[in-house]
Formats: structure tokens, C-alpha cells, sequence
């Protein structure tokens, strides 16, 4: 890697170790799915829908620039 390479910020940014999720949580659910079984499909919301959302609240936390 060149060396102004290094000190560019997005590489920075991308060495840093990524968020872990709560493991604590995690198996929590997962004992519950051991010990419950999955949800219905019918009782589950399909993920495109959940994308939608999730991109609508960030679009509206950031509208576009004319």
C-alpha cells in the first residue's frame, strides 16, 4: 500500500472492527426457536418489507438535493 494510501480516512474507517451484535440476545433467540419452534410464516413480516421501511426512515432522515 502507498503510503498516502494509508492515511486516507476510508481505510481507516474499514480496519475498524465491525459492531457485534449483544451475545447475550442472540442466544436468548435462538433458545427460544430451540424451545418454541419458528414462527408462522403468516405471523412474520417478509424482509423486502422490512427493507422498504428501513429505507423510507432513512430517506426521510436525509431527503434528496435538488
Amino acid at each position: 500500500m502507498a503510503p498516502s494510501a494509508a492515511k486516507h480516512p476510508t481505510n481507516a474507517s474499514s480496519r475498524r472492527p465491525r459492531p457485534r451484535c449483544n451475545r447475550a440476545t442472540a442466544v436468548a433467540h435462538l433458545e427460544d426457536i430451540a424451545a418454541n419452534g419458528l414462527p408462522a410464516v403468516e405471523d412474520c413480516t417478509p424482509w423486502e418489507e422490512l427493507r422498504e421501511a428501513h429505507l423510507a426512515r432513512l430517506a426521510a432522515q436525509r431527503p434528496a438535493v435538488a
